[in-house]
């Protein structure tokens, strides 16, 4: 059994999350949502979404049949979104460009002992 779930054009730099996905990954989901609350990241606040969204995905497709303590989160990982460019006033008449980065995260959660 598994359960994905997707955050895309998160307004956060996937560099950022990276930081957080980092620590989750291969961890059982129970672990993975105390270390998330007890985190002090905006990125910790957006996984924490994703990995409820993931394992509300896995009840409904095991109908019932799922057991929280052996999910666990097969994969996470963070790509980079669109870039929503702005530019800022310099000196001299000049502009520099700021770009707002946006993240896709995606979390992946497995079922750690197969059901035969």
């Amino acid at each position: 059994m598994e359960a994905k779930a997707v955050w895309k054009f998160a307004r956060i730099s996937p560099r950022k999350v990276r930081l957080v996905a980092d620590v989750i990954r291969g961890k059982k989901i129970s672990y993975a949502l105390d270390i998330m609350k007890y985190t002090n990241k905006k990125a910790a606040f957006m996984m924490e979404k994703v990995l409820k969204s993931a394992l509300a995905n896995a009840e409904v497709s095991a109908e019932g049949d799922l057991n929280v303590d052996n999910v666990m989160v097969k994969e996470v990982y963070v790509d980079g979104g669109p870039m929503l460019k702005r530019f800022r006033p310099r000196a001299m008449g000049r502009a520099n460009k700021i770009r707002k980065r946006t993240s896709h995260i995606t979390v992946v959660l497995a079922d750690s002992q197969p059901a035969l």
